[in-house]
């Protein structure tokens, strides 16, 4: 891809994307059964070695550190190829970060090799029924009974559900605590005694989601990740990483849909000539072409940002994803209209981008909340304030 000739990235980082591009061109799976589809994406992305750059060096990466630049192009090209692809790659990497960051040498030699090989399915179980956009306002409790944590409440709107094969859980420990202050971490393996799956939730683009019920759920103190009262931290810390990596997926998906609309104006018979050739078609794909590369340079500077500077990129991580997610929105809703009567036909590629590309306005925060973010950043450093 010609952007990835940009400053932001190594000569490793361009092979890498070609190697991933080359490799997932000859992978077809079918969906029609969405936790099938994402065991064996895992599988395949885990043989190939793909999952390595989800992780450490040290625990079975490719890397010795997570490098976003990494992530992002891998996000990038599988979802132009599926999104079930993307999404497989994501949630091994969010699922798994919480260990990653904080959790013990023995959690991490455990777990990470596992995440790594696609031996085993990651999940990161934040959002509650009345605490989605609002972290802090969590209600999950974690108890002490002597050596180990008992764990009560709910989980829903959680990626993998229903198939990880462990949870990164945050609940509130200190129960006099209020708001982000209390809360804490824990590793919860999918078989734990008071752990269930109790609703899965349909959407427009499928995959596994759904809702957990821990009810005295016990986890060792050894299962604790990072500080007693630091899961918040955690959390956002977590979610910093991945955050931009999300904007890299909405740019697969406009950057498939900017291909495939290309290519069908290209051979569409319009008024004796083709729609290429009709002066608003090309005005609709020159700002189709403007957004998309305007979303890549937000993207690829913070991800650039984050690997190489010891800035703090919640401001820029909040720009590229409100940018490119609600940019690709537009440029895929762009592809359906100049689609005609096949963009909305399901089963056409620009069809399923079209459902593909909606949630990704709203998990990890939705772009309301990075708006926020990005004006109270901005606001913090404004010297005259």
């Amino acid at each position: 891809m010609s952007h990835y000739a940009w400053p932001f990235f190594t000569d490793a980082h361009r092979e890498l994307a070609a190697r991933a591009a080359a490799w997932v061109r000859d992978q077809e799976v079918d969906a029609s059964d969405a936790d099938a589809a994402c065991r064996e994406w895992v599988r395949r992305l885990g043989a190939a070695g793909f999952l390595r750059y989800a992780v450490p060096a040290a625990h079975g990466g490719a890397l010795p550190g997570i490098d976003s630049r990494a992530l992002c192009m891998l996000r990038e090209t599988f979802a132009a190829h599926d999104a079930l692809a993307d999404f497989a790659f994501a949630m091994q990497g969010l699922g798994s970060g919480a260990i990653t960051l904080d959790g013990s040498d023995a959690l991490r030699a455990a777990w990470l090799p596992r995440v790594a090989s696609g031996s085993s399915i990651a999940a990161f179980a934040l959002s509650e029924p009345d605490a989605g956009s609002d972290v802090a306002a969590i209600t999950t409790r974690a108890t002490r009974v002597g050596a180990d944590w008992r764990i009560d409440g709910s989980k829903t709107w959680i990626s993998n559900g229903g198939i990880a094969d462990f949870y990164c859980v945050f609940a509130r420990s200190d129960e006099a605590s209020t708001g982000s202050k209390g809360i804490s971490a824990f590793l919860v393996p999918a078989d734990a005694t008071g752990l269930a799956v109790v609703e899965r939730i349909p959407t427009i683009s499928p995959h596994p989601l759904a809702t957990l019920r821990f009810d005295a759920c016990l986890v060792p103190d050894a299962n604790r990740l990072g500080e007693e009262g630091q899961g918040f931290r955690l959390a956002m810390r977590t979610l910093d990483i991945f955050r931009v990596s999300v904007a890299a997926a909405a740019l697969g998906f406009a950057r498939r849909a900017l291909d495939e609309t290309v290519k069908h104006a290209s051979a569409r018979a319009m008024f004796g000539a083709t729609l290429a050739s009709q002066p608003l078609a090309q005005a609709i794909v020159g700002d189709m072409a403007t957004e998309l590369d305007s979303a890549a340079l937000l993207t690829y500077r913070a991800a650039w940002q984050r690997d190489t500077t010891a800035d703090r990129t919640t401001a820029v991580a909040a720009m590229a994803k409100l940018a490119a997610t609600e940019q690709a929105q537009r440029i895929i809703d762009r592809a359906v209209q100049l689609h005609g009567g096949h963009g909305v036909r399901v089963g056409h590629i620009v069809e399923r981008l079209y459902r593909d590309v909606r949630a990704l306005r709203i998990y990890e925060g939705a772009s309301e909340v990075q708006r926020l973010l990005v004006g109270r950043e901005t606001l913090k450093s404004n010297p005259s304030r």
